[in-house]
């Protein structure tokens, strides 16, 4: 007796995750195609693994046996993978780096152009996400990220210190330069509800107006005038219709790193990335602190 390997990580993934629609989207292909292979093992090996509950597929002691091992597997390959990426020399086949979508859409843009014109053998590919991928499992080989701690078991270089500071539309600051005294609206992040910390005592009346959890959409807001920002000066800087107001000084904000799996940093794409990445840093450096 003896059950295939795609068999055997659906059978892991449905334990995680508890339903076919959730665990398809995770191996990346139908839920009917996971409704299959679990029919296929239970067959395969004589007995229910999964009992359908309404609230999703309910793991039996077999099941999760399975799981445990399947998952020792799982990481037994992504180490096999990272080791044999990481000794690559040839530049091309594919490469997968994320960072978040707005350091993308007004930093990393050209850092991309120039590497995909200076390798056109190395298939690209950009995920544009918040969300900090899981490198070990080979979710992406590169990240860019913003944070004050990129992650202890990954490698990785420091690029950039950069400040935040306060930004609104040109109609706004008028405001403000003409009564130091009248009421600033902030527009802020979701899960910093307040007003910001650090005003300037010239401008004594604050209020939150409006909160927003996304970015890009707290950028569009002030490019409409709804209120004054406190962002990454070079999101500040770069966004049209945006000027800086003295209302919040420049203050540090976290640090842009870039980092991969310890396995796959020395690979010769992931340097050759790396290499262009850091000299645009170097040469962009003053766009991101005060």
């Amino acid at each position: 007796m003896s059950i295939a390997w795609d068999d055997l990580r659906t059978v892991m993934m449905l334990v995680r995750h508890r339903s076919l629609a959730a665990a398809a989207k995770a191996l990346d292909v139908n839920y009917t195609t996971v409704a299959r292979r679990i029919r296929r093992a239970e067959t395969t090996l004589n007995q229910r693994l999964f009992e359908r509950l309404p609230d999703g597929y309910q793991a039996t002691e077999a099941a999760q046996l399975m799981a445990k091992h399947a998952s020792q597997m799982e990481d037994a390959e992504h180490s096999l993978m990272r080791h044999l990426q990481g000794s690559e020399s040839a530049l091309s086949g594919p490469l997968t780096i994320t960072a978040p979508q707005l350091l993308i859409a007004k930093f990393l843009v050209p850092v991309i152009d120039q590497f995909a014109k200076t390798f056109p053998q190395i298939e690209l590919r950009v995920l544009a996400t918040n969300d900090l991928l899981d490198l070990t499992r080979r979710e992406a080989d590169l990240a860019i990220r913003i944070s004050r701690s990129p992650g202890d078991t990954l490698t990785g270089l420091r690029l950039l210190s950069q400040h935040s500071a306060s930004f609104c539309s040109p109609q706004v600051a008028e405001r403000i330069a003409a009564d130091a005294s009248a009421v600033i609206n902030w527009v802020v992040y979701d899960s910093h509800p307040d007003v910001p910390k650090g005003i300037s005592d010239d401008f004594p009346n604050n209020r939150v107006y409006l909160r927003f959890d996304d970015m890009v959409a707290m950028v569009g807001a002030a490019q409409a005038g709804l209120g004054v920002v406190r962002m990454p000066m070079f999101l500040g800087r770069c966004s049209a219709g945006l000027v800086q107001v003295p209302v919040l000084p420049p203050q540090p904000y976290a640090d842009i790193w870039v980092v991969g799996h310890p396995d796959v940093w020395p690979s010769k794409k992931v340097e050759a990335f790396r290499k262009i990445l850091i000299k645009r840093c170097r040469a962009d450096r003053q766009k991101f602190i005060g």
